[in-house]
């Protein structure tokens, strides 16, 4: 017997100002699941979660969020979702454990008392309890923040660009909370820029000004892109890049320390511009595994701008 999936969408569509910021989206994310959304700022990362979560009304497309229609029960569907946003906005003249009575009182928690007990030591904030929000270092408020969304036992977390701002330690730590959570059945939607924090994830959904572009396991949209990719060492980095970048077969040129990462789909014409132009030098080359940052820039320059030609877009 199959289990229902968590979310699963079709065709959900959402325009702001004439503009379609979500076109035609389909999505389908199973129970435990820790899906990443990735995309450029403005791709509509932020505009599909809310209309997932019921926050936000879609002008076309139908969907079911834990088993409830996202049009006509999105009432429901808001009472068995933790949503973090990127910004922190609990009450920074509050204490920790205050936040959290609070939020408790919201979803009419009872005993109150029990809910904030468990959740300060499920977080590993029992001892920083009576300390102010705001005097809270980012690691600790991003900690406290997730303390609010999960307190109420949620179905779904939905994490937008939760750890912006965050040291790589807090960081860490948090993913692994993520992960402990997901063990227990929770599903996770998290949209982030940062490439190490979607690797952490099952799956991942690339979407790019409105559209889904890619999507699978890391690897698998590793292999898709059909990029390659050598490395050159040992060589003017500076002069280099400015010769390669206008090779044939050169499709990008990153700089990584002293090292180049060069990038391109035709494997041959890509290894025959890039030992021409170091011949002669003390360079060295040598093929290398693609990685997600570089699927990413490529699937960011392949895209579209919608709002191309009419200013800046609106960040959803």
């Amino acid at each position: 017997m199959s289990v229902a999936p968590i979310i699963d969408i079709h065709g959900l569509t959402k325009a702001f100002s004439g503009k379609t910021v979500v076109d035609h989206i389909d999505m389908t994310v199973g129970r435990g699941e820790i899906v990443g959304f990735l995309g450029p700022n403005g791709s509509g990362k932020t505009t599909t979660i809310r209309m997932i979560c019921g926050l936000l009304r879609p002008d076309a497309g139908t969907g079911e969020c834990l088993g409830y229609d996202i049009r006509t029960q999105a009432h429901l569907i808001k009472l068995e979702v933790g949503y973090m946003t990127q910004r922190f906005s609990l009450y920074e003249d509050l204490t920790i454990r205050e936040n959290l009575d609070f939020v408790a009182r919201l979803y009419d928690l009872t005993p109150r008392a029990h809910y904030v007990d468990e959740t300060l030591e499920q977080l590993g904030l029992t001892n920083r309890q009576n300390q102010l929000a705001g005097a809270l270092s980012g690691g600790w408020k991003q900690r406290l923040a997730l303390a609010a969304c999960i307190m109420h036992k949620p179905q779904l977390l939905l994490l937008d660009e939760p750890t912006a701002g965050v040291d790589p330690k807090a960081r860490r730590e948090f993913w692994d909370e993520i992960h402990d959570l997901a063990a227990n059945g929770l599903t996770v939607l998290v949209s982030t820029h940062y490439m190490d924090e979607a690797e952490r994830c099952h799956r991942i959904v690339y979407i790019a000004y409105g559209s889904v572009v890619a999507r699978g396991t890391v690897p698998e949209v590793i292999e898709e892109s059909g990029l390659h990719t050598f490395v050159v060492t040992d060589g003017d980095s500076t002069a280099l890049a400015k010769r390669l970048k206008d090779q044939p077969g050169v499709e990008q040129v990153a700089s990584f320390g002293n090292d180049l990462h060069v990038v391109g789909t035709d494997e041959r014409l890509l290894e025959r511009s890039v030992r021409q132009v170091i011949a002669g030098t003390s360079a060295k080359a040598a093929p290398d595994a693609t990685t997600l940052e570089d699927v990413f820039i490529r699937l960011m320059s392949q895209s579209a701008d919608n709002y191309d030609g009419a200013g800046k877009g609106t960040g959803q």
